[in-house]
């Protein structure tokens, strides 16, 4: 089964239980490193994990396992939920952190970074800046007039032009809220690593040798 929606995850993605659990160490290890070169601290309040397909496939895996989710309905709601999480090429998606640890800072905080979400933005060394934009699908649960979440969801929408800006770099994240200003420049790592999200998955060319015309079902340039 394929995704008309790009990126998106589909159900024949998502691994039973008991294969989950088989291979799950070895997942674990390759989306912590992963997840390392995506998550950026905006000062000390803020942090940024920049999500994509692996991403986000883990966390619907982690969410199966943790509420022993088996059906089939219930693996789709988590699909329908966390796929408009993965950006398409051209776009950065990203699940925001607001970083308060005591019951003090909490009630300190909150209230003051209503809408901290929508002022984070990307700065491009062509002197652009392209402003986050929040996740349609989980805004009316996350935002109230009085107090903020300390979790968000957003993402930026990048021209061609601003995509090659990116790529040339420098790029720095900005959080420009009345109440909470900082700034930090992505590593050459961290740049790279999500480019990849910004840029058009390469499309597989032919496979050496295969044979055209070839029965339905034969494993021709399969890994």
């Amino acid at each position: 089964m394929t995704s008309s929606g790009g990126r998106r995850l589909v159900l024949d993605d998502i691994v039973d239980l008991r294969a989950y659990e088989r291979t799950r160490p070895d997942r674990r290890d390759r989306i912590m490193a992963l997840k390392a070169k995506r998550r950026v601290a905006v000062g000390p309040l803020c942090t940024l994990l920049f999500e994509n397909r692996d991403t986000i496939h883990w966390q619907i895996q982690e969410m199966a396992r943790a509420e022993k989710i088996i059906s089939d309905d219930g693996i789709l709601a988590e699909l329908a939920a966390y796929n408009p999480l993965i950006p398409e090429p051209g776009q950065l998606s990203a699940t925001m952190f607001v970083e308060l640890t005591s019951e003090v800072a909490l009630r300190e905080w909150l209230p003051k970074l209503v809408g901290i979400e929508r002022h984070v933005v990307v700065q491009l060394a062509d002197g652009s800046g392209v402003r986050a934009v929040v996740e349609a699908a989980h805004d009316a649960q996350l935002t109230r007039d009085d107090i903020t979440s300390t979790v968000h969801y957003v993402r930026w929408e990048l021209t061609p032009g601003q995509v090659a800006a990116f790529s040339a770099g420098p790029v720095t994240v900005a959080v420009d809220h009345p109440a909470y200003v900082a700034t930090t420049v992505l590593s050459a790592d961290t740049q790279a690593e999500l480019l990849t999200d910004l840029l058009a998955d390469p499309v597989a060319g032919p496979v050496a040798g295969a044979v055209t015309g070839a029965a339905p079902g034969a494993a021709v340039g399969q890994p």
